[in-house]
Order: structure tokens, then sequence, then C-alpha cells
């Protein structure tokens, strides 16, 4: 078992910018890495280090087919400046595959500045197009012809699965191809024999998310975005009038965006293809909607995919759903059809990180494709970057069209994946108005079962935390447990701040930021074991979820080495993390660091647009996060940043002199106009904010100027993200069944509950691909006590990737791997 400290005070010191670092006090305890250190894969994790300049010489193609989507222009710009890295000449095809087929200026070779200052813009910048004459071959001949004058055997495609059908029907045809150009004298033997084989590697560009084989498609985080924020716009107008909105939203063939944004918003019925309604659905609807407003409901919101279905296969429209309601129940029905709505605006956070991990993965997949390499689909499962078979995962999404052509709903579901089976189990739970009457009463109080579940946050408040508690006390009383939901942290508990939280209660959560619970930044061990324990045994606590970042855990950590003092901690405990700083061992994600993220990206973009039209600019901004470098790596990554300054990865005067000379090259040579440094609040304390804004100013004189920006608290409010929303909604629903399942597990003959096993004190994280229930004693010995950090943090591995995009001298480690579609669907991830 691993030393934890015992002094509180020591570790959980409200660091401050400025703040002088402590030296390690535990054995165990790591030290920051150097950036020449760094360009090493995080230890504990899988990787290959791919050389600079190991493929000169070779030509990659990027271009972009089908419907745009936000995302897009992140997964050019990584495309292009990793092919750079790697030695190649890339070029980008404009306008997709009308692009390829007319040649001449449609075929330009990229240039570093020709990606820059692309990363925040929405849709395309080198065009998309349908292209009829692509899918002749004749059309595909000249598409070679143009490829083969450029030397290009080394495609990106990033687009849907018609797109990507099409470069592997390409790509099957090549060898045919080159010949017929060879017979016709359009090309010489040796071009073909130098050109033999063509390589492929997708992304899929779709905001529908209906590609199989991956989590998330580029661009579907970012419609989630416009939707969200449209339905929490017209909440506030709803409300004032009594209205009732149906919002049709995109979705043709997959009901994605609808079942997730439904999710989000809570709203109170969704339509989807992949599962229509039950027959006389018109009346169960409403039933729903007058008995919403006998309890006092004031708004209705209704989501409709624009390819929703009845059973008969026939087409349910906004207007059809609004002409019910109008004419059955006289409400004021209004609705408003999205459109490419959900297509526009700047690209999340998300988005623009995935867009750069792909793009990157992309061109490394191609340099290690051989001839016999099928063509490949790059894919986020979990967290994780995986090498899919890219017509294994074209066949899947073409048999879940089948399914629902045949009316086979169910199939349809399944085919989809994990996720989107929970997702849709989570939201008829979810959605109900009152919990199963066999169940629980509508305040939550007379429960079937006699055993109650303890809700509490602990730590700062961060987004996400509402709609975590909202689906675990909803799912929790849809089993027939009472929740108990304890205000204001541990002081709350102590000062009998307990009652039980009732269905209706938690109505309108989701939405909101901050703790509704209340939350305080303590630990048990400063408050108080005994006491603790007393107010527990008062309450007949029988399970707690703790909701929140490092003190929660370290919370939970502390009550469970004292099991062996107090009984009333032998109970099952799960921490849900919840933190912006995401620091917490045991997960790749926190709840609250996706909309923190959104909201310094989002920010960074205002600011380096604030420069427009004016003198050549530096930006120095300084973010939160303690001493985890996760929001400044990663807004680094979305924003496209020179330079991000973390804790974890010291640095020096010299390194400081080199990112001026660095930023001052890019700057008067490449005509870059404005740049952009990130500095972690704690990333050293001696070269604080204010020092590196005064060491680039100097030495930046005659070349740019710089202006510094503190973020604050700003980085910690607003809306949940539609990310954190459902990430929340779903670990809750994880949480719920498993210490629900360990209650009963645990529970003996005299009614109450006891257990010592260390499995029953557990963290839910993500990791790598896969959610996990892992014990707090075996997450100590990965905890950096002192600065409140993991030993071991996945992101550090994307630092290279930060710095190659950027221009700077590192190492790429790529940790793609392998994985068959079954193996990637399977799977529940965010």
């Amino acid at each position: 078992m691993a030393t934890i400290p015992t002094n509180t005070n020591d570790v959980f010191t409200d660091a401050k910018p400025g703040d002088k670092r402590p030296p390690p006090k535990y054995p165990s305890q790591h030290m920051p890495l150097s950036r020449k250190d760094s360009v090493m894969v995080t230890p504990g994790a899988e990787g290959l280090t791919v050389p600079q300049g190991a493929h000169t010489g070779k030509c990659i193609g990027v271009f972009t087919s089908g419907g745009d989507s936000q995302g897009m222009n992140a997964a050019v710009r990584a495309c292009v400046r990793m092919g750079f890295y790697l030695g190649c000449k890339v070029y980008m095809i404009k306008e997709g595959y009308q692009g390829m087929v007319d040649g001449g200026d449609n075929i330009v070779e990229a240039s570093w500045p020709s990606v820059s200052g692309i990363m925040q813009l929405g849709g395309t910048v080198i065009g998309s197009a349908r292209c009829a004459e692509f899918r002749e071959r004749s059309g595909r001949l000249r598409a070679a012809k143009n490829l083969l004058e450029n030397n290009i055997t080394n495609l990106v495609v990033i687009g849907g699965d018609g797109s990507l059908t099409g470069a592997n029907l390409f790509r099957q045809e090549w060898d045919g191809l080159l010949q017929e150009l060879v017979e016709t004298g359009q090309v010489t033997p040796e071009k073909r024999d130098q050109c033999r084989s063509l390589n492929i590697a997708g992304m899929v560009g779709s905001i529908d998310n209906d590609f199989c084989g991956t989590d998330m498609t580029i661009g579907t985080d970012s419609a989630l975005h416009r939707i969200v924020e449209a339905v929490d716009a017209i909440t506030t107008t709803a409300a004032s009038h009594q209205r009732a909105f149906v919002l049709e939203v995109m979705g043709r063939h997959c009901g994605y965006l609808a079942l997730v944004a439904a999710l989000a918003s809570e709203a109170d019925w969704v339509f989807i293809p992949e599962w229509p309604p039950e027959p006389n659905w018109e009346d169960t609807l409403c039933n729903k909607l007058v008995l919403e407003r006998k309890l006092g409901l004031r708004l209705n919101i209704i989501i409709v995919a624009e390819g929703a279905i009845d059973r008969e296969g026939k087409a349910i429209t906004g207007e059809m759903v609004k002409n019910l309601i109008t004419t059955r129940l006289k409400f004021d029905t209004r609705v408003t059809v999205l459109g490419h709505v959900q297509r526009g605006g700047r690209p999340s956070a998300f988005d623009r990180i995935l867009g750069c991990r792909m793009g990157a993965e992309a061109a490394v997949a191609l340099m290690d494709a051989t001839p016999d390499t099928p063509a490949c689909v790059v894919s986020l499962d979990g967290n994780q970057t995986v090498r899919v078979p890219l017509m294994e995962c074209v066949e899947r999404t073409k048999a879940v069209q089948k399914a629902m052509d045949a009316k086979n709903f169910q199939e349809a579901v399944r085919l989809r994946g994990r996720s989107f089976q929970n997702n849709l189990f989570t939201y008829r739970k979810l959605s109900k108005l009152q919990p199963p009457p066999n169940m629980c009463d509508e305040k939550g109080e007379l429960c079937k079962k006699t055993k109650n579940l303890a809700l509490m946050n602990i730590g700062a408040p961060a987004c996400g935390m509402n709609a975590t508690m909202r689906s675990f006390v909803r799912l929790a009383l849809t089993r027939g447990y009472r929740v108990l939901g304890i205000q204001d942290s541990l002081d709350g508990l102590l000062r009998d701040n307990v009652k039980p939280i009732s269905w209706t209660e938690v109505t309108g959560w989701s939405s909101a930021g901050g703790s509704l619970l209340g939350t305080k930044k303590q630990t048990a061990g400063k408050v108080g074991y005994e006491k603790i324990a007393a107010a527990m045994e008062k309450h007949q606590i029988n399970a707690l979820c703790v909701i929140g970042g490092f003190e929660a855990y370290y919370s939970v950590l502390q009550m469970t080495q004292e099991r062996k003092n107090y009984k009333a901690f032998c109970i099952p405990m799960v921490v849900i993390p919840c933190t912006i700083s995401n620091n917490v061992p045991g997960t790749d994600f926190s709840l609250g660091a996706d909309t923190a993220l959104n909201e310094i990206t989002d920010i960074c973009d205002r600011i380096k647009q604030s420069a427009t039209g004016t003198k050549r600019r530096v930006f120095i901004v300084e973010t939160m996060g303690g001493y985890c470098g996760y929001l400044a790596t990663m807004s680094g990554l979305a924003g496209g940043a020179d330079q991000a300054y973390i804790y974890e990865e010291s640095f020096n005067m010299e390194d400081l002199q080199g990112d001026v000379r660095h930023l001052k090259t890019k700057i008067y040579e490449k005509g870059v106009q404005r740049g952009l440094i990130l500095r972690n609040e704690n990333a050293n304390s001696n070269y604080t904010t204010n020092f590196i804004y005064q060491l680039f100013s100097e030495e930046g004189k005659g070349t740019f100027t710089c202006r510094m920006n503190v973020l604050g608290h700003m980085q910690q409010g607003g809306q949940p993200t539609p990310f954190d929303r459902n990430y929340g909604t779903k670990m809750a629903a994880k949480a719920v069944e498993h210490l629900i399942g360990q209650v009963e597990e645990y529970s003996r003959d005299d009614g109450t509950v006891y257990s010592d096993d260390p499995k029953s004190a557990t963290l839910l994280g993500m990791q790598k691909r896969h959610l996990e229930f892992t014990p707090v004693e075996n997450l100590a010995e990965r905890t950096n006590f002192e600065q409140r950090l993991p030993k071991h943090q996945w992101w550090l591995k994307l630092r290279p990737l930060l710095r190659i995009l950027a221009k700077h001298e590192s190492k790429y480690v790529s940790d793609a791997m392998a994985a068959g579609v079954d193996e990637v669907e399977e799977e529940d991830n965010i």
C-alpha cells in the first residue's frame, strides 16, 4: 500500500502564480522533465518514435470531399505540417475529387504559411465539391494522370463514407489505370514503375457521426455545440410564453446528433431514424406534454432528426409534430429548423484537437503503408488513436442502413455500437416525468429499497457537475434507491444539510454551470474522520458518490485508509473526477476540462483577432490548472500556439531566448502576423507570466510587440459543453450501476452494508479505450501528492506534436494501434 502524506496543510495549500516550487518530499515523486526528455513517450505508454525527415522525396496529397464540417482545416494543417516533418512534399487538392480530375491549378504544393491561421475557421479552406466525373472510370483515369504529374502516390482523404469508398476503389484500380496511361502514351513506363502503388489514409469528416469504426467524426462535437446553444437560447423564450418548441436537426441516416442533444438539453422527446416511436406515439406524446404542464413546467422541447421515421418507415417531420400538438392540445408551438447553422461557426476545441491528432497520424500511416497494406481510417476509440481497415468501416455503416430499410431497428441500434445503445437507454430512463411508482414516490423519500445512496461534491466547482448529479439521482430512483444530497461538501454533512433529492428537483440541472448542490475545497483529513463517520452513521449512508477534483479523490482515499478505525467508511464509494485542471489520477479526462478548454480557445481566438490589421503582435496568455499543464498544452494545440510553458516540462533562459528567436524568424521571414504563447499558472516560480511578457517585449523590439492576458476564473464559468454534459450523464449511469451492485453484494442480514475490500472504494475514469473503476488505494502509488498530479499523464505525448505544428525541432511519437471495427464499436466510450 502506498504511503500518502498525513499533513494535508502541506499538500493542499492553494497554489498561486509565482509561488515557489516546493522540492519533492516523497521518494516516488518525479521531477519535471526537460524539453529534451519530453520528446520521449510518457513512461508506461506505448509508442514508436518517428524520425524527422525519414521519408524525404515522397509526396502526399490531401483533400476534403463531400459535406464540409468544422475541424477539417485543423486536419489539413496537421497533415501538411506533419508531412513536412517527415520530409515529404505535400500538395493540397482543391475542390475535392473535382479538383483531382481537373488538375492544373487545383493541385498546389503546400507551404508553411499556406496553412497558417486556418484552425479557427469553419468549413474547409481548400474547398469541397461533388464530382460525378470521378464516379466514371474515365474521370478516375484523368485523376490518376494529374496525380502522377506531381508524383503523388499517397492520399489523405477527409470526408464521409462515399468519399472514402471512392478512394478505396481508386486504389484498387490504380495499377490498371497506370497501365492504360502507359498504353495510351500519356505516361512513361518509368513513371509507372516509380509510382506503382497508391496508399490511402482516411479521416471521417461528418457532423452526423454516422460512420462506424470511430467514436467521433470530425465536426460532430462542433455541430452539437450549435444545437445545444440553440436549445439553451430557445428555452428562455419558451418558458416566458409557455410554448412548445420543435427543433429539427441534421441526421438523415443517423440520429446521433438528435439523441445526444436530447440528453444534453433534457429534451422531452426525441425522434431518430434508428429507433422509431411505438405505435400510437401521438397519444403518448400528447399525454406526456399535458402532464408536464400540470406539474408546473412552462416549456416543452422536442428534437426531431431530419431522417426520423415511424415503425412503418414513413417520415416524421418537425412540422408534423407541431401540427399534432397545436391541433390536439392547442399549445402555442413553434418549429425551428437549424439546417446548415449546424455546419457553420468555429470548430470546438475537441474538433480542433481531434483534427490535429488524426491529421498527423494519417500522414504517418501513409509512410508506414506497404503495397499490401489495406486502406485505413484513422479513428478515435475512447482516447486511443486507432487505424481501422477502411472497407470494414464502410460495410458496417452500410449494414446499419440495410437494417433500418428492413425495419430491423433493434439490429440497427446494435450496429451503431455499445455507446449509441447506452445513450438511447439512458435517455429513455432520464426523460420520464417521474420514477416508476412501484420503485419510488415523486419526492424521492419513500423508495422500495431501504438503502440510501449519498451524493456530494468536493473541490472547486466545474461544469458538468450538475448534469452528473441529475443523471445519478434519476437513475438511482428508477432502481428504487433513495438519494441523499449532501449540500456544501463535508461541512454540510457535519451541519446535517442532508436531504433526499426528488425527481423533479433536478429538472433543468444539465445546462447549469457550477454546483447547485454546493461544493468546497476541503479534505476528509482536515475536517476530521471521527466527525465525518458519526454524521454518516447518523444519516444511514450505505453508499457514497463524490463528484469533484483532487480533493474529492484524496478525501475518499483518506477515508478508505481509515476503514480500520471507522466502520462507517466500510461502504461502497465512487469518485467521479470533475475539475477543469484534469489533474486526477486514474482518468484521461475529468469533467469540466472540456468546457474550460473551449473557454480558453474562444478567448484566444478573440485575442488574436483583436490584432487583425495592426502591427505584428505576440500574446502571452496565462491559464489555470495548478501544477497541471493540461489546459495550457491542449488549448495551445487547439489554438495553434507557438509555445506552451508548463510545470511538467522544465525550461530555462536559453529555451526562452530560443523561443523569441523562433518567433522573430517566423514573423520576419515567413510573414506570420501574430504569435500566441501560453503559460500554466505554476509553470515556474521565477519565469512568471509577467517576466516572460517583459522578456519577449524587450527581445522582440523592432519585430513584434507583446500583450499579456491572465484569464483567471473565466475558465471556470460558462455553461457546460455538450461533451461535459454527455460525459457526466454516462459517468453517473456507470456509477449508479456499480454502487447498487456493490450495495446488494455487501448487504448483511441486519440490513447494514459492510465492505473493507479495496475494490469497494474506486475512481471511475476514462483510460484510453475504456471506462474503468480503479481502487483509490491503487491510485495512491500513481500520485504526486506534492503538486497534486498523476505521475504519468497521457497528454504529455502530445507535446512534441504541439511543437512540430509550431515549427519547433522535436521528435514525434506515434501511439496509434491497429483495430477492427468490431473492437471499436464494442467499447462504451464517450
